[in-house]
């Protein structure tokens, strides 16, 4: 009798790690960052260490995929819910905040609005439970693919924004595709913003994402000039100043952020969104810092937490001394074409133990080539990244043999 067939995807193995793993000395009595089978995360602490002090940092959080689910890369998302929660726990308890249902769970690339509400959803009832800190994006990505009419994305962004306000997070107004599309001008984007700014019953954080992250925003703001679009963006904050708590600003230019971070309104931060420059952006200048809404802090929640906590005590050398190093790592995962560094992040997720499988939503775990990954493993464990580096080792060599490139 043959034995029966393996139900797990290429890249999955015998002995995953706890999805909560992490490579940090924990404070003594601090239990794992992961579920225990059984066990309600919503009785457990958001945080095992003391809280951030000198900077408000959110991880941008990747989703895990369900890799057993019959789907295909343009049906509906689907979400391993247990494994992706508890990630978020995993980030919650090093002090860090979630940015949720953000790009980098592969939103608009694979994740799809009926599934982002729901993951909203769970992870606010998360957060409400743990006391995490937490940011939800607000788009207009329920609406079809072609062209829509300003009142019908106003719609859609007035839908989404009631749910996360009811749910309790954070809303971040998210640039819109459609919008991009729709848009003649500024004025368009000085009235809808306008409008939903109004609506809002919390200051929410406005998002500037750049093309290099979405192709499909070029031009966003009004203009494909940056300091004309920057003029627009400003004045939208300057129109309506309480209901701007900050501004997340993703365009990898240093330079041009420090440049708006000293133009804000002192009751604006600014969130730097910089995965090429975010350590001398959050250490800053004499005349201010950033704040952190990254991507790249899905994989580094340990050595981030622990940098910007020498940040709290004063220690700016050792601060740049610890984040420094990881941006190899960073412009590895964010080398262009940007929008697939999400490939990069499940990877490193995978290889630290934090989910038993190499699978993303709409089968992204294609998106970037073998060398690239395997070059990405050799990063992260130079960092030290991996809480079983021979583990991370394995599982790298069984992606590499499934597809015939062990000397990739």
């Amino acid at each position: 009798m043959n034995a029966p067939a393996d139900p797990r995807p290429p890249g999955a193995d015998s002995d995953p790690r706890p999805p909560g793993a992490d490579s940090d000395p924990r404070p003594p009595g601090a239990d794992s960052a992961t579920r225990p089978p059984g066990k309600d995360p919503a009785t457990r602490p958001a945080s095992a260490w003391p809280p951030l002090r000198s900077r408000t940092v959110f991880a941008a959080a990747h989703v895990v995929a369900d890799p057993r689910a019959d789907t295909t890369p343009d049906g509906p998302a689907a979400v391993d819910w247990d494994a992706t929660l508890a990630f978020r726990h995993h980030l919650w308890s090093h002090g860090l905040g979630v940015a949720e249902a953000m790009d980098t769970a592969q939103r608009g690339a694979g994740l799809d609005w009926s599934a982002a509400a729901e993951l909203i959803r769970r992870t606010a009832a998360e957060a409400a439970a743990v006391g995490g800190l937490l940011a939800c994006g607000v788009g207009a990505d329920q609406l079809p693919p072609h062209p829509a009419s300003l009142p019908d994305i106003r719609h859609a962004y007035e839908e989404q924004l009631g749910l996360v306000e009811d749910a309790g997070g954070r809303p971040v107004l998210m640039a819109s595709r459609q919008l991009a599309r729709a848009a003649t001008g500024p004025d368009d984007y000085r009235e809808l913003y306008g409008h939903l700014l109004r609506q809002a019953t919390r200051p929410v954080i406005l998002h500037w994402l750049g093309p290099m992250f979405d192709p499909a925003l070029a031009g966003y703001w009004g203009s494909a000039q940056l300091d004309a679009a920057t003029e627009t963006f400003l004045a939208i904050i300057t129109d309506h100043p309480t209901k701007v708590h900050g501004v997340k600003v993703s365009l990898l230019d240093a330079a041009r952020e420090v440049a708006l971070r000293r133009r804000l309104p002192t009751t604006v931060r600014c969130y730097t969104g910089d995965d090429f420059h975010y350590p001398e952006l959050i250490a800053g200048d004499d005349h201010g810092h950033s704040h952190a809404l990254l991507g790249i802090f899905d994989p580094l929640a340990a050595p981030a937490a622990a940098a910007v906590r020498l940040l709290d005590s004063g220690d700016t050398t050792g601060f740049r001394a610890v984040l420094d190093p990881t941006l190899a790592l960073s412009r590895h995962l964010f080398q262009a074409p940007t929008r697939h560094y999400k490939t990069g992040v499940v990877l490193l997720a995978w290889l630290a133990g934090h989910q038993s499988h190499f699978t993303m939503l709409g089968g992204l775990q294609s998106a970037r080539s073998l060398p690239h990954l395997r070059h990405a493993h050799e990063l992260a464990d130079g960092l030290g990244l991996f809480p079983d580096p021979e583990l991370a080792a394995r599982r790298m060599r069984q992606l590499l043999a499934v597809y015939g490139a062990e000397d990739a």
